[in-house]
């Protein structure tokens, strides 16, 4: 097989492409960045403190953020600032998702690679280093991912690290009304098994209670449009055919838990199939 060397080319210094042209590559097609499948949610996003963000992107569960700043040629101390900034203040008025600041540069150099790592303890940032590849058919945008961000903030497993909310939080910020309310359909499917369960509002996740006391057996987590239910059964073939034959809207199973997709009138379509995978992980729990 033939070897063909690749020729790279600098973005920074080339005469016809810009950074316009590049965010404009990544907006349309996220999956590049090699972070999973991103939605774009915007671009040149504008910023209380008077810039913009160059791309915003969410995970294809909608549980994810992504603040993306780019930078051609190396990265300097105002990118950096920029992306901790942007991600920042993205966080604050959007408490209800997990953010991550993505870094882009043709060049991030040693000494930016410390003080991002030095970051990366308690700011989850993902640096990524960007190489432009002239095919003599057209130009190529490769991706090199050299910090990858540690998951911060509450961990589903953990009650104790979550903030304690209340409904309106959900019903006005982090989801709607009719969202919430397939959350109390669950509660009154779950009530057949044990009249003691109700609801405990937290930051990330609308949990329950057993008696008062915490018993998170599954977790609800509305969205505008649906609520996400996690329900913690370990993962088996039988459970695994009986699913692949509902009509239920099945996620990937993540973090031991079937994790369904959950639309008004679902849970009255399907409760009887709903009631046997939360009492199975009632018992389980």
């Amino acid at each position: 097989m033939k070897h063909i060397s690749l020729k790279t080319i600098s973005l920074k210094h080339h005469p016809e492409l810009n950074e316009k042209w590049v965010q404009e590559v990544i907006a349309a097609n996220p999956a590049i960045l090699g972070l999973g499948n991103l939605v774009l949610i915007d671009k040149e996003r504008t910023q209380p403190s008077g810039g913009r963000l160059d791309l915003l992107f969410k995970d294809d569960e909608g549980l994810v953020r992504y603040e993306t700043e780019l930078q051609l040629g190396p990265t300097d101390e105002t990118h950096i600032i920029r992306a901790i900034e942007y991600w920042d203040i993205e966080r604050r008025r959007y408490p209800q998702y997990e953010h991550k600041g993505v870094l882009i540069a043709e060049n991030i150099t040693a000494r930016f690679l410390n003080v991002i790592g030095l970051f990366n303890g308690f700011i989850p940032i993902i640096a990524l280093q960007m190489t432009c590849i002239d095919t003599g058919n057209g130009i190529g945008l490769h991706f090199t991912k050299v910090v990858d961000a540690l998951r911060l903030g509450p961990i589903d497993e953990d009650e104790e690290a979550g903030e304690p909310t209340d409904r309106g939080f959900w019903e006005n910020r982090a989801a709607t009304p009719k969202t919430v309310k397939i959350a109390d359909e669950i509660l009154d499917l779950c009530k057949t098994f044990d009249s003691s369960l109700d609801l405990k509002y937290n930051k990330y996740y609308i949990g329950f209670t057993k008696s008062g006391i915490v018993f998170n057996f599954a977790e609800c987590r509305p969205k505008k449009s649906a609520l996400t239910l996690n329900i913690k059964l370990p993962r088996n073939k039988e459970i695994d055919v009986k699913l692949d034959q509902s009509d239920l809207d099945l996620l990937e199973y993540l973090k031991g838990a079937y994790r369904i997709k959950l639309k008004p009138d679902d849970v009255t379509k399907h409760r009887e199939q709903l009631e046997q995978l939360l009492k199975g992980a009632y018992e389980n729990f």
